[in-house]
């Protein structure tokens, strides 16, 4: 079929704009990938890494397992969850920034860990990690005492480790140092301790304890004797001296079972 000339002219002008517009679309750019920069902005902090050496030695403390589930609270580039995962545990990265989101997720799959490194963007006041049973975290000393209510109410054994800073009048039950490290070198372990405070019913007696975290005190009446205790919640296991002798058990909700000097004792928690 002819073209009459007009139809021509506006065929050409056509494949010229198809010839334009596609050297254009080769000639821009590739979408560059996004990369962190120390101290960038957060939402309640900024960015730092931490040392891989100091990530290694907070997974040592913390005796990271594959059956563990390792949440990381601020989680950055993914290093830690990476890291954690690459022992074959499950773990779980909760980040404010998407970029750092993605960043984490590029990582992962990079690593070949994506089955186990997962990486949500979320609020870490407004998130649920609970089903943890290793927490790590890079945080602000303001920001570990802002959780510190909500991590002792976790379950008893939960075990935190923090890069550098502490909980204030809640001591580490570990604290370790990285050598040869220049910078944020220190890792601090803490153990979630029962809840133990209160009067506890013995056979013969009664067991009074106050509970400062994983330190106690009081009192044990057994029988006509009445003793000061000193003692330590390690998770839900409790040890403490009382009238020379030394006791051993587990709480247990509103229960204890331990045993010191050939007895064993049931206790229940008085309302």
């Amino acid at each position: 079929m002819n073209a009459s000339p007009r139809s021509a002219r506006n065929l050409l002008l056509a494949l010229t704009w198809v010839v334009l517009l596609g050297g254009f679309a080769r000639a821009q750019p590739a979408k560059q990938e996004f990369q962190p920069e120390v101290g960038q902005a957060g939402k309640d902090v900024v960015w730092v890494p931490t040392p891989q050496a100091l990530v290694d030695k907070m997974l040592d403390m913390a005796k990271v397992t594959p059956k563990d589930y390792v949440i990381d609270l601020g989680s950055g580039d993914g290093r830690t969850v990476i890291t954690a995962a690459k022992r074959g545990s499950k773990a779980l990265g909760i980040e404010y920034n998407p970029d750092m989101v993605e960043l984490s997720k590029r990582n992962a799959a990079k690593e070949g860990v994506s089955d186990k490194a997962t990486f949500m963007k979320a609020d870490l006041f407004e998130s649920d990690f609970s089903q943890a049973q290793v927490i790590t975290m890079f945080l602000l000393p303001s920001i570990n005492l802002k959780l510190r209510p909500k991590i002792l109410n976790l379950k008893p054994g939960t075990r935190i480790v923090s890069n550098s800073f502490d909980m204030e009048d809640w001591k580490p039950d570990q604290t370790e140092n990285v050598e040869g490290c220049s910078n944020w070198c220190t890792a601090h372990l803490w153990i979630v301790p029962a809840k133990a405070d209160g009067s506890w019913k013995l056979p013969q007696g009664e067991l009074t304890i106050k509970q400062t975290f994983q330190m106690i005190s009081g009192t044990l009446k057994n029988g006509n004797q009445s003793s000061p205790i000193s003692g330590k919640l390690n998770g839900d296991q409790i040890s403490f001296s009382a009238g020379g002798i030394q006791y051993a058990g587990r709480v247990s909700g509103n229960t204890m079972d331990i045993s010191g000097g050939g007895n064993k004792l049931h206790a229940t928690k008085g309302k």
